[in-house]
């Protein structure tokens, strides 16, 4: 076998191997929920996923003076290149697998409408098919090589415990240098040697002709390792489980701090705030004036417009916009940045305007009231009541700034609960158990 290209491989991921990625007890029986997205997860992935791999043999192979070299490309893990050496390596396959960018696309999606639960469910099921990709073309370079008297160790990659996650790089211009035809995805890496699409792997496949020494080296003998329970070339029982694909831990989030004593979810904002506008109005308002936007790393942007008269020139309408940024809940969002400016041409109407234009501007741009401070802080900032339309006054920009932090409070508790509320399904199946 010289090259490998498949563009329709078998996604069937296994429940058992599901659930394990999901973080649930081993033999656990998905039901109500968490059955519901799995099913769900499942038939949108067959319906739209795009999977694939591709591999190329490499005969070229250097593995002397304590160096790896793959086609004079040299690679920083001893690790592997003692393990290839103990085994007598003669030659390589060079695989790249990814679960396609569509799921990782589809993610996004779900996390921005925040949709946690669909998100977290189509996350590690990427992950899954991820897995089950690198196990299949394992199990399909082990068939091959039994049919040529040889073994293949089980796959070793970038990342993995001795080898610079940043060798990705070198790997995938390797694999484009020798291979004949063209990937069946696009594939990407970064600086820091992140692939894209992200549920993706590259790995490297030893080959072996000395197939008696790779069965009195315990940890190669790909058979403990690989999860390929239907391959007829099993050659001794599954024992041990390989490193993950990817940590999808990560993807939960932290029970100790996420969580409080009773077991619901944590925030650090007050859920029974008393302000000082009425629930009324603020719920009015964060639908009708206020515009907000949980980013990917948590933190928060919001955009609030403000409509008011002045107080001369017979109450000529005004209007103004608010923004403000936030950190993400993890630190307390904290307000990292806030500016007002005009939005139309009102403000040219205000006194105090026309007594000195410069000037009143600049100070209603310089002025930053709580910067640097948790959005919890104005529950308990003092402020004098001046609800005037204009901005004139220093008492009724504060007013104004009170307003808007105080919209932006309700509406992040109005979305802190509506995710504790799609957490519940999780809590209730003890999802977080490993947390």
């Amino acid at each position: 076998m010289n090259e490998l290209i498949d563009i329709n491989p078998d996604v069937n991921v296994r429940e058992e191997e599901y659930i394990r990625l999901l973080g649930y007890p081993r033999d656990f029986e998905l039901e109500g929920r968490a059955r519901e997205l799995a099913d769900w997860v499942r038939q949108w992935y067959n319906q739209n996923g795009k999977p694939w791999v591709y591999a190329v043999r490499v005969d070229k192979l250097n593995l002397t003076n304590e160096k790896l070299k793959i086609d004079d490309v040299e690679f920083a893990s001893k690790k592997f290149r003692d393990q290839l050496v103990d085994a007598g390596t003669s030659s390589v396959m060079l695989a790249a697998v990814s679960a396609g960018k569509e799921i990782e696309e589809k993610s996004k999606q779900l996390w921005q409408e925040g949709k946690p639960d669909e998100y977290f469910f189509l996350e590690v099921y990427g992950s899954a098919v991820t897995e089950q990709l690198v196990t299949n073309a394992g199990a399909r370079f082990c068939a091959w090589a039994e049919e040529n008297n040889q073994a293949v160790l089980p796959h070793y990659s970038p990342g993995y415990p001795g080898w610079d996650v940043k060798d990705q790089i070198n790997l995938l211009k390797l694999i484009n240098q020798k291979r004949k035809h063209d990937l069946p995805g696009k594939m990407d890496v970064f600086e820091t040697g992140m692939l894209l699409p992200k549920k993706s792997l590259l790995a490297v496949f030893g080959i072996t002709n000395d197939v008696e020494k790779v069965r009195s080296l315990n940890e190669l003998i790909p058979c403990e390792t690989c999860s390929m329970f239907t391959c007829k070339y099993r050659r001794v029982p599954y024992k041990h489980a390989r490193n993950p694909v990817e940590n999808v831990s990560r993807l939960q989030s932290n029970k100790k701090n996420n969580t409080n004593s009773n077991g619901n979810h944590k925030t650090i904002l007050d859920q029974n705030a008393k302000y000082s506008i009425s629930i009324k109005a603020l719920k009015k308002w964060s639908e009708e004036r206020l515009k907000m936007n949980v980013v990917e790393d948590g933190s928060v942007v919001a955009k609030f417009k403000y409509e008011g008269t002045t107080c001369s020139n017979l109450g000529h309408t005004l209007e103004f916009e608010y923004r403000i940024e936030l950190s993400p809940a993890d630190e307390g969002y904290k307000i990292k940045s806030i500016a007002c400016s005009p939005a139309d041409e009102g403000y040219t109407f205000m006194c105090e305007y026309a007594k000195d234009p410069a000037e009143l501007m600049k100070t209603i741009e310089n002025e930053k009231p709580l910067l640097g401070k948790p959005l919890n802080d104005i529950l308990t900032w003092k402020r004098k009541y001046n609800p005037e339309g204009c901005f004139c006054k220093p008492d009724s920009r504060e007013h104004k700034w009170g307003l808007v932090f105080e919209v932006l409070h309700y509406k992040l508790v109005e979305y802190e609960n509506q995710k504790s509320k799609q957490r519940i399904a999780f809590r209730r199946l003890n999802l977080l158990y490993l947390l």
